[in-house]
């Protein structure tokens, strides 16, 4: 090992990507530790680091090319003694003054004076601020004046972040490419518009609420109904779009974006309120590279007294025509049943367009509407490799069957499918010599039914029931930090 060179020994060293790994590497040898703290450009310090100035200078002396660093206190008790603090932020910035990403979770002792801190940090580029619970909007109005170089931003569970100046400065400014705002309970999407022109150079955007959509109204001090001055810009180079938990009306909100984006890749929307056929189409029309759309649909009022999900086949028949190139789909139903309320979808029309589009990925929960004659025309999916299934009540052993003869899946996964026994899945899984085989609480099928049915298998029986999957549908971490 003494004898590698110096370019071969540091690509070595980059392959190991687990930090442990990393730290017994460094004890081998002398020669070891030093290339490796010369290579070291990101760390992680938790509840065990204490005091954590002193171990900030210490660590900065020996890694002396830190570009990343991330503080966590997430479990934090008094136990574990004394957190990162604003002093520690002037610490940091005196020890790294080529930091380009920082991450503060769960630090309970910085405020306002510690955010000041962070202008020091001339080449800033990534800021994640996470369940900080005494900031406020004039310590992110010192972020977005002092950081110049910040290009991206994620703001998570912060309770007494306000918006409206913080967010006006960056969106004058424009240097922001990615803008992410969760469950922070004072800024709403209406405030997210003071944004204004920052939109136009925004590649990535995600704004989650916290409440249910109808669970709060378009109100409050930030709503204007006859203020379209707001909406005048434009977001043409935006390829990542993600709305959670809001609600719109009468075209006013943040589901304008659906109509303003033109070069969309990847579009995200779980349980918005207020999107229709028309959104959907004009989207479609304008953003011909979409690869990926994850839609998460409850019934809503449309049509008088129809009480269903708003979207209808009209939505699928324009995406199938306008995104050619459309590869990972994911389509949940939550709170739908199979008399009332209904799925605006037909099974029709999701087999048309499943097989008009070259899908890869493809996921179905709750969808009752979908049955073994749709898992036929399923089967016929040319570019199909990944299914997962969730709860989708109507689909047995014999519509299962029929995956036999698609052509290129390879991963499978079911949850919550009582309809399906052991026996029927094993058959498919080892006819179409599976990758990966996922089951979770399947009550019909057991680990002795398919043990072996796939190279990997996974499988859980602990995991929750159905009204605790409706509940992490609506409130889980996937659609949460």
């Amino acid at each position: 090992m003494e004898d590698l060179p110096e370019a071969l020994l540091g690509d070595i060293i980059k392959r190991l990507p687990r930090t442990t790994d990393l730290n017994s590497l460094s004890l081998v040898s002398k020669r070891l530790y030093a290339v490796e703290a010369e290579l070291r450009d990101a760390i992680y310090v938790g509840c065990g680091v204490c005091p954590v100035t002193v171990a900030l200078v210490t660590l900065s002396y020996r890694f002396r090319n830190l570009c990343k660093v991330e503080f966590n206190y997430s479990g934090w008790t008094p136990h574990h003694g004394i957190q990162l603090a604003n002093h520690g932020l002037y610490v940091l910035s005196s020890c790294c003054p080529s930091l380009t990403d920082l991450t503060l979770s769960f630090c309970s002792y910085i405020d306002d004076s510690g955010l000041c801190f962070l202008a020091r940090f001339k080449k800033l580029m990534s800021l994640r601020l996470e369940d900080l619970p005494e900031i406020t909007s004039a310590g992110l109005l010192s972020v977005a004046v002092g950081c110049k170089s910040l290009s991206a931003l994620r703001l998570m569970n912060c309770k007494n972040a306000r918006s409206v100046e913080w967010l006006e400065y960056l969106g004058k400014l424009g240097s922001l490419e990615e803008l992410v705002v969760e469950n922070c309970r004072r800024i709403s999407q209406l405030d997210l518009l003071s944004f204004g022109s920052g939109f136009m150079k925004l590649q990535k955007f995600e704004f989650q609420n916290r409440c249910l959509p109808n669970r709060f109204k378009l109100d409050g001090p930030s709503y204007v109904a006859d203020s379209q001055s707001r909406y005048d810009f434009c977001c043409d180079l935006m390829k990542d779009l993600t709305l959670v938990r809001i609600t719109t009306e009468k075209e006013i909100g943040l589901c304008c974006l659906l109509r303003k984006c033109k070069a969309l890749e990847n579009l995200s929307l779980y349980y918005v309120h207020g999107v229709h056929d028309h959104d959907m189409i004009t989207l479609a029309q304008n953003n011909r590279n979409l690869r990926s759309i994850s839609l998460m649909l409850t019934p809503q009022h449309c049509e008088g007294y129809v009480y269903r999900t708003t979207l209808t086949d009209d939505s699928l028949n324009a995406l199938a025509r306008w995104c050619p190139m459309l590869q990972s789909v994911e389509l949940t139903f939550f709170g739908c049943e199979p008399d009332w309320p209904e799925i605006g979808f037909t099974q029709k029309g999701l087999v048309m367009f499943i097989q008009s589009c070259p899908i890869r990925d493809l996921t179905l929960g709750g969808a009752d509407i979908f049955d073994d004659k749709g898992m036929k025309a399923l089967s016929c999916a040319r570019f199909l490799e990944s299914l997962k299934l969730v709860c989708c009540i109507a689909i047995t052993d014999a519509g299962m069957r029929h995956l036999e003869r698609s052509p290129s899946l390879i991963n499978l996964a079911l949850e919550l499918c009582d309809g399906l026994t052991g026996n029927g899945v094993a058959k498919v899984a080892r006819a179409r010599k599976l990758e990966t085989l996922t089951i979770e609480k399947c009550s019909r099928i057991s680990l002795k039914d398919v043990q072996g049915a796939a190279k990997t298998v996974h499988y859980t029986d602990d995991c929750p029931g159905f009204k605790e999957w409706l509940d992490r549908c609506v409130y889980g971490s996937k659609y949460e930090s």
